[in-house]
């Protein structure tokens, strides 16, 4: 016991010190305007969408953009009028598309996609964003800004998420902490690291970038597109990942099944469908989030001590993601007891996969890969 709560120590030394600071609550956005304003297009795919579209589009819509734009929405075979109320807007600055048939070997959300930058022929620049994302006036303007002023080929945001109900005030932050520990903000900002990520709610990405790669069909089955897409890019370009003040989800999780369902849609893919990685990511899960407190709980000695100095490590490292969505310091002691959730989904999202069921959204069943 001994050596396995000094490697859990060892292992958040690690973390807190070598591994590009992912716990910061940085970098951010400030409002700001591009010097240059090309011509871009915000494509916005769209599957049963109802009861945010009408807010996600005015507010595209209402942005202070300098130079001149449009908002393509890609009805994917909505069967809740969102193509519908998208119309009612009546701006001539938005098209809606009635998406196609999908194709086999595409996901609907990246088939919807493809559809929308096809259509925006003539824009240089590409905001890809989710049909539940509300923007504030200056958003756009800020991430052109960004690009310029970085010669960035994708930037992207990691919205601020609904926190509200007592299950997203558990779990929600802790998804932001877990995907910071897996893509650490710093090294994917890094040009001479390898490590890259996006976050899909909001992608400002070239239409030059897009050609390099092959366009969105070089990732075109990949069911955590917005990764793939993000590591397709960095091949050969410069991209920035942080987090978003000028955008926020509209997407509520309002119980703990529904986050669990969350989680378990992509865990295992994220894993390769490895039993192997399945089980490593478990032990490791394991000793670096549950040991601890088990050490300081039950075992007397040099282990409670060690399980001590994990936990306080593992505590303080959650910290700024706990400020920046505005919830008690305390919530950082619960670490485990969250961790502990995240892996039960994972291995739930792997008993899913082996059980035939596959990832499942918005009625649809993929077997699909995360190249």
């Amino acid at each position: 016991m001994t050596a396995l709560t000094l490697i859990a120590a060892l292992a958040w030394l690690y973390l807190l010190f070598l591994h590009g600071r992912f716990w910061q609550a940085g970098p951010v956005l400030t409002p700001q305007r591009p010097r240059a304003a090309p011509q871009l297009a915000v494509v916005v795919p769209a599957r049963d969408e109802a009861p945010t579209i009408d807010a996600v589009l005015r507010s595209l819509l209402a942005q202070d953009y300098p130079g001149p734009f449009r908002v393509i929405l890609v009805d994917d075979g909505s069967t809740d009028g969102t193509g519908d109320i998208a119309r009612r807007i009546g701006d001539e600055r938005l098209t809606v598309l009635a998406g196609a048939a999908r194709p086999s070997g595409w996901s609907g959300k990246l088939w919807a996609l493809a559809q929308g930058i096809d259509a925006a022929e003539q824009a240089g620049l590409l905001l890809l964003t989710d049909a539940d994302i509300v923007h504030d006036p200056a958003h756009l303007a800020t991430l052109v800004a960004k690009a310029e002023q970085g010669g960035l080929d994708l930037v992207s945001e990691m919205v601020a998420l609904k926190c509200d109900t007592l299950a997203e005030r558990a779990l929600v932050p802790a998804f932001v902490f877990f995907f910071q520990m897996l893509y650490p903000f710093e090294q994917v900002n890094d040009p001479l690291r390898a490590t890259a990520a996006a976050a899909g709610g909001t992608i400002l990405v070239r239409r030059r970038a897009l050609q390099r790669i092959g366009g969105i069909a070089a990732v075109r089955a990949a069911l955590i597109d917005d990764v793939a897409l993000a590591r397709a890019v960095k091949r050969g370009g410069r991209i920035w990942l942080g987090h978003a003040t000028q955008a926020r989800s509209l997407r509520p999780y309002p119980g703990f099944a529904d986050i669990w369902q969350m989680i378990a849609r992509t865990a295992y893919v994220q894993l390769r469908y490895s039993l192997l990685l399945l089980l490593a990511a478990v032990s490791a899960m394991a000793v670096v989030y549950l040991l601890p407190p088990l050490a300081v709980l039950f075992v007397p000695g040099a282990p409670r001590w060690l399980g001590l100095a994990a936990w306080a490590m593992m505590a303080v490292s959650y910290l700024p993601t706990l400020r920046r969505f505005g919830r008690s310091p305390l919530w950082s002691l619960a670490l485990p007891a969250i961790a502990a959730f995240y892996l039960a989904a994972t291995i739930g999202s792997a008993v899913n996969h082996y059980r035939g069921r596959g990832v499942a959204w918005k009625g649809r069943a993929y077997q699909g890969t995360n190249a």
